[in-house]
């Protein structure tokens, strides 16, 4: 039995939406989602609460142990990529967002948002190339913690973007992508997803995906496994 079929289905509609092979790579933020500049606004203060965590050694999953399907990409290379879960698909871990409150408070401002974390890289640790699993959501990073050495990249359908403090950047997760990290520090941006843009039918379809299916069960799954961190210091 093919249990992704259902999944390529649903992609393959909702691709006809999006655009196929001519759908963007990089979005105009202002246009998609214009909530998303209060994170810039706050930056200060969410750069400040992930820093804290890191300088406390506050202990993070790897992607991989939370998220299982990400295991090749995550765990391949050479290094870790831990991550930070502030809100998955409604699932909110109390331990964390109580130690962002800043951050926590500007991501309410956003409509619509899916999947919140801080992800952190150490030095050195790349992602091979990857695509998304579902065209149904983009993807906002917001730069905390840039290394000036060697600052690392994402690379997009072929497009580079290096990383900028208190920078935003959205682009089509599905595409296939990868970063390039030789930096000699870590590197810390704000993951942010949000629904993609549809007309009404296919918007009916995606939040059906996304709420009635993916956030009871895969959400569900998830933040049972954030929950076991609970936040603690290492």
């Amino acid at each position: 039995m093919d249990y992704h079929a259902p999944k390529r289905a649903v992609n393959n509609f909702l691709l006809r939406y999006a655009g196929y092979d001519r759908r963007p790579v990089f979005f105009n933020i202002d246009e998609i989602c214009p909530e998303l500049r209060e994170l810039e606004k706050a930056f200060p203060q969410i750069q400040a609460e992930c820093a804290a965590l890191l300088a406390e050694r506050v202990a993070m999953p790897n992607y991989h142990d939370v998220n299982r399907p990400a295991t090749e990409i995550s765990a391949t290379t050479q290094g870790n990529w831990k991550v930070f879960m502030l809100d998955l698909l409604g699932h909110k871990p109390s331990n964390n967002r109580a130690r962002c409150p800043a951050t926590c408070a500007a991501l309410e401002k956003v409509p619509g948002v899916l999947q919140a974390f801080f992800s952190v890289l150490e030095p050195g640790k790349s992602i091979p190339e990857h695509d998304g699993p579902y065209v149904g959501y983009l993807r906002y990073h917001l730069g905390l913690r840039v290394p000036k050495n060697n600052p690392p990249k994402i690379i997009v359908k072929g497009q580079p973007y290096t990383w900028k403090e208190g920078e935003g950047v959205m682009f089509d997760d599905s595409w296939p992508h990868e970063v390039v990290n030789h930096a000699d520090d870590i590197r810390a941006v704000l993951i942010v997803d949000i629904p993609r843009p549809f007309p009404w039918l296919p918007r009916l379809v995606n939040n059906f995906v996304l709420w009635g299916l993916a956030a009871p069960l895969y959400g569900k799954k998830v933040a049972a496994k954030v929950n076991q961190y609970n936040g603690d210091l290492l």
